[in-house]
């Protein structure tokens, strides 16, 4: 359920409005970025607080299908004084995340409730806690959390979703040189999303007919796999990473 306007206990002083933004951000509670729907500080003029859907608004206790013995707890801080990754992504936790004390496991919000079917009616893509064949992106097999089409052409870890994303930005907001910061220019293409072009390599792409229409396939799969891990899996946050890959 979403509500307008909330309180939460990572941001007292001010409350949260609803927004839809194309625009990515990075997520104050989990420390990871987002697109697509978020709970924004309504105190705009002298802060920029922003949480995803899930950390705006998380479940105390979950349990995911891939661990049925863990029960998992919604935590503000990773417990210990231990450096933790998340068991989806393999990525560091250093904000909110779902722990499973028993186990040790532990997980990113939005990794937690990614969807296990992603499905806009033409590409239907299942996520997998493992899977035998290579990813699209690093060419590695069972290395984390993936989504593979139900045709099982096109498989994309989790994991390299993110490390795109993360390479991507780094290299855009460093690249001011000796300037120390980035210019006007720069800054406008922080918020695009990489491009995967040479990315999703196929058998098909030896047939020209064949290999576009796979093409058209691979980067719409993406699109989706993309906004997903972004925290707002929906068809037009799907169109808007589109828009933002060709760019």
């Amino acid at each position: 359920m979403k509500y307008n306007e909330i309180s939460h206990f990572s941001h007292p002083q001010h409350k949260l409005t609803f927004e839809y933004t194309e625009v990515p951000f990075k997520c104050d509670g989990c420390k990871e970025v987002g697109i697509g729907s978020r709970y924004k500080c309504s105190n705009n003029n002298t802060c920029d607080y922003d949480l995803h859907i899930h950390c705006a608004l998380p479940s105390p206790s979950l349990s995911h299908p891939f661990y049925t013995k863990c029960s998992f707890q919604f935590l503000p801080r990773p417990p210990g004084t231990t450096p933790r990754y998340c068991n989806a992504c393999e990525k560091d936790i250093t904000g909110f995340l779902y722990h499973c004390k028993a186990c040790g496991f532990d997980l990113h919000p939005c990794c937690a409730k990614l969807p296990m079917v992603l499905n806009d009616g033409e590409v239907k893509l299942y996520l997998y806690r493992k899977v035998s064949t290579s990813c699209h992106r690093c060419g590695r097999k069972e290395r984390n959390w993936s989504y593979r089409s139900n045709c099982k052409k096109y498989n994309l870890h989790v994991g390299c979703v993110k490390e795109m994303l993360v390479e991507y930005w780094h290299e855009i907001y460093f690249r001011g040189g000796g300037s120390g910061g980035i210019g006007g220019n720069e800054r406008k293409l922080e918020t695009r999303i990489p491009s995967l072009r040479g990315t999703l390599q196929t058998p098909h792409n030896r047939n020209r007919g064949k290999g576009k229409r796979c093409g058209q396939m691979a980067a719409l799969a993406v699109q989706f796999v993309i906004s997903a891990v972004l925290g707002d899996p929906t068809t037009l946050i799907a169109g808007v990473v589109g828009s933002l890959m060709s760019m």
